[in-house]
């Protein structure tokens, strides 16, 4: 069996990251899988450029132009949003060509326009579409928050200020999408990566009566001997060491904010535990001035690059955050549980499917307000850091039995032969 996986990069972003992994378990389980990327980082045969540098540059500027023009030229929210308007000619790749299946992931900014989704589509080769956040059931957002416009036909796009309106672009775009998921019905079978995910796609009209599975991703749960992950982190300090990882700590939905209150909270109400915490972040900031104001000891690791790298990181923390407003299935719950790191997040979106409540971790009420948003993330890091390590063997086998690399690539091989009906 061959398929194709095509992502915007091999390594930078959380798509790029789970779906080279996905690629890596799809190998080992035989299948001949190959990725197409629009940004190789990555010394892998297996992935290659979908194009010419020149013609994925060309295809990203256009798109980001008029994109540019339609929302007043604000840009601030310029890479919120996408509209597929530009891509390149995938469909005359040789390794889609020579697929047995395509498997799209997070294919914006230039990579993959609608119309050569159209196309895609007219090979007649089934297209699998793993979903790792709202866009293919919205308009033009990847995360619509609190707005519903994605459960009608878009429009009053508050992305849009000014250049909102009933017939806006995204209502535009909307209109597109719909056509061709209404014309290549049942050729599409998206997939979410949480429960959560696929809640919201029941609610949207783009994909009513579309087939929606839900395959949650890989993350490298190598054998790790429970024994030295306690010794490990039993350094005689009397330190809990709290991880907060992120492509881009600073991003405003990574809730960097809403961590450095509630390490003040912690300082106030709690300063006998304040005192034993510190937090090691990693990820890039576009703002230093960011990482200032917290309430207890942290330290920036900047950008970690390979498995080792980060894995060290985990290996050494007690607590793992995710502090975000809303996360489709964050990466770093599931890295953290399976190196013994207690998880700590919102119930506000994927995170379910990865935390026990109170017994694998703690998810903590959302609130609007972020004073109660804080001081609720407070309350589980508090909890988090009383517990001991009799904790860590149900965190690992929790992670172990839904997020392995065999187990996620054993789903996807199952739906890959019945869409190609060999089973």
């Amino acid at each position: 069996m061959k398929v194709v996986l095509i992502n915007k990069s091999d390594s930078t972003g959380g798509a790029a990251v789970v779906t080279f992994r996905l690629m890596e378990a799809l190998r080992a389980a035989g299948v001949d899988a190959r990725m197409l990327v629009a940004e190789k980082r990555r010394d892998s045969a297996f992935v290659e450029l979908a194009s010419g540098r020149r013609s994925l540059r060309k295809a990203f500027l256009s798109e980001r132009l008029k994109i540019f023009l339609a929302n007043g030229m604000s840009r601030e929210t310029l890479f919120r949003i996408d509209t597929a308007s530009d891509g390149v000619p995938l469909w005359h790749h040789r390794w889609v060509e020579e697929a047995d299946v395509v498997c799209l992931n997070w294919v914006n900014q230039g990579l993959l326009s609608l119309d050569g989704l159209e196309k895609l589509l007219a090979t007649g080769k089934p297209v699998v579409w793993t979903m790792h956040d709202m866009w293919c059931m919205t308009g033009i957002c990847h995360h619509a928050g609190e707005c519903l416009g994605y459960r009608g036909e878009c429009g009053e796009c508050p992305l849009l200020g000014c250049k909102g309106g009933p017939c806006d672009l995204s209502y535009e775009v909307w209109k597109r999408k719909d056509d061709i998921y209404y014309y290549g019905k049942r050729k599409i079978t998206f997939v979410a990566v949480s429960h959560w995910l696929e809640e919201l796609s029941k609610h949207s009209l783009l994909l009513s009566g579309q087939r929606v599975e839900v395959i949650p991703n890989a993350f490298p749960l190598d054998d790790k001997d429970v024994s030295a992950l306690v010794q490990a982190k039993n350094r005689g300090d009397g330190k809990k060491r709290i991880i907060f990882g992120a492509a881009r700590l600073d991003d405003p939905i990574k809730g960097l904010a809403t961590l450095r209150e509630a390490t003040l909270v912690l300082r106030d109400r709690y300063p006998e535990v304040a005192e034993r915490l510190e937090i090691e972040a990693f990820g890039n900031v576009k703002d230093r001035r960011s990482l200032r104001g917290f309430g207890i000891a942290l330290r920036h690791l900047g950008r970690l690059e390979g498995r080792g790298a980060i894995a060290s990181v985990y290996r050494k923390g007690d607590i793992v955050v995710s502090s975000s407003d809303y996360e489709t299935l964050p990466g770093t719950l599931v890295e953290g549980q399976a190196w013994g790191c207690v998880p700590v997040a919102f119930d506000h979106g994927g995170q379910g499917d990865i935390i026990g409540h109170l017994k694998t971790g703690y998810l903590a009420p959302y609130s609007e307000d972020l004073t109660a948003r804080a001081a609720s993330l407070a309350e589980g890091i508090l909890w988090a850091a009383r517990q001991d390590s009799g904790i860590i063997q149900p965190m690992r086998e929790s992670v172990e039995s839904r997020f392995s690399s065999r187990s996620v690539a054993s789903s996807y091989i199952r739906l890959f032969r019945q869409l190609l009906k060999m089973e």
